[in-house]
């Protein structure tokens, strides 16, 4: 339980500190250069993933 206790502080302070950062202006383009990086990486992993699945529709509806 004590565990759980420092984990919801660490988190609620990560929260507090990056409310802070993004009222910044180095802080409002880190997190638009971070938001850009982290869509990029899921339309990718998206991609790949749709790519992926129509290969193994093919092979399944080739046989």
């Amino acid at each position: 339980m004590k565990s759980f206790l420092w984990l919801v502080i660490g988190v609620g302070l990560g929260f507090v500190v990056a409310h802070k950062l993004n009222e910044t202006p180095q802080g409002k383009q880190f997190f638009s250069s971070l938001d850009k990086k982290a869509r990029d990486f899921g339309s990718a992993v998206s991609d790949g993933y749709h790519q992926r699945e129509a290969e193994l529709r093919s092979a399944i509806d080739g046989d």
